[in-house]
């Protein structure tokens, strides 16, 4: 298998030769991992919880952390879940990687699409799998969504979709996703939302591919899957808690493949992650302090924002430069577009050209990076 290095191995490679200006304190803005403590009642109930580690842990999860990941789905987008519609997942990044594999092991010659730039777990899943890709580009005269193309998704096994997307920040509402149930069902194929950002929101709520699936009629989910995790809500990406949810069809044969990839849960996270999808007032002080760095890039950089995630996707014509310039002379370390995308058979990457500045830390340090950021631009 030929795997690309990972977008941070690239741009540790791009910065390695140069000394950033020691007049500047290092500000790191390139990890989508949010800087803040995790919330004390997280860290309290997995130390509580220390003595189950005697125990092995089941594929399936426990029912306490099963039921508060059904608890969240009803109460943020009104879904109620029956227990074969939901798999408690190790994180998502796990799931991202082997459920292609599960999904297209038995296909000839799999096609699998996803949106391009992307997260890189979505390309290493494509090679394992063996499968040929078909990149969704998303480009700013669209507004950053995905353009459909029937003749290439007619071909295709697998769709993933990222919506609040990662690194765009672009969202698509809830007929905009409807529209991608309903292709899915047309071409019979599995679409599958990453929804990692969808509680990192700055006034309304985003919609879920799963409230999406029951307002076009796909009431049993067929050919529809999300995934979601605490990682980006609850600031607690360490705990791995995640959960795959939608077409049981699929999921009673993918839950069976599972048991054999060893990826439980062990019993202590488990505990905590279940405290943590059970409450909602700390991701609401975070989304404050998400929100709050947004209006500091709106007035500071003078961009536009989006209505999600934590990510700016700023146009600087010469990313590689730009980033090269911005570490040396200011001591900030952002992310080059072009290395979070492909070039298509056209030969166009839609990330070249951006930069992805993840607005993870504390308002004042952002403030700070915003501003080294806006005399690097001038």
């Amino acid at each position: 298998m030929n795997f690309e290095p990972y977008p941070f191995e690239k741009l540790n490679t791009l910065l390695k030769d140069i000394t950033p200006s020691k007049d500047y304190e290092a500000i790191t803005l390139t990890i989508g991992e949010p800087q803040f403590e995790t919330p004390k009642f997280i860290q309290e109930t997995l130390c509580k919880s220390s003595e189950q580690l005697r125990r092995y842990p089941k594929t399936s999860g426990e029912t306490y952390l099963l039921e508060s990941m059904k608890a969240f789905v009803q109460k943020r987008f009104n879904v109620s879940l029956a227990d074969d519609e939901i798999i408690p997942t190790f994180g998502t990044r796990e799931v991202l990687f082997n459920f292609p594999q599960f999904l297209l092991y038995d296909k000839k010659a799999p096609v699998m699409a996803y949106t391009n730039p992307f997260y890189q777990i979505y390309e290493g899943s494509a090679i394992a799998s063996r499968a040929e890709t078909i990149y969704i580009n998303l480009e700013e005269k669209n507004s950053f969504k995905p353009e459909i193309d029937e003749e290439s998704l007619k071909r295709c096994d697998l769709v993933i979709i990222n919506f609040p997307n990662n690194p765009t920040a672009s969202v698509l509402d809830i007929d905009e996703l409807g529209e991608w149930v309903k292709l899915a069902l047309k071409y019979d194929f599995v679409l599958m939302n990453d929804e990692c950002y969808s509680e990192i929101y700055t006034d309304k709520p985003v919609p879920s591919l799963l409230e999406a699936s029951l307002h076009v009629g796909n009431e049993s989910f067929k050919n529809v899957l999300v995934i979601n995790s605490i990682s980006k809500r609850s600031s607690a990406p360490g705990l791995r808690s995640g959960f795959i949810a939608g077409d049981k069809e699929i999921l009673n044969e993918y839950m069976k493949y599972r048991t054999y990839v060893g990826c439980a849960s062990p019993l202590p996270l488990q505990s905590a992650a279940a405290a943590a999808w059970n409450d909602e007032e700390h991701v609401a002080v975070s989304r404050k302090i998400y929100k709050r760095n947004f209006e500091l890039a709106r007035e500071i950089l003078g961009c536009d924002v989006s209505d999600a995630t934590f990510y700016i996707w700023l146009n600087v014509d010469d990313a590689l430069n730009f980033t090269c310039k911005l570490y040396k002379n200011y001591n900030v370390k952002v992310l080059p577009g072009e290395f979070l995308g492909r070039e298509d058979e056209n030969g166009v990457n839609p990330g070249r050209g951006y930069v992805r500045i993840a607005l993870v830390e504390s308002e004042e340090k952002t403030k700070e990076a915003l501003e080294r950021i806006k005399e690097c631009l001038s």
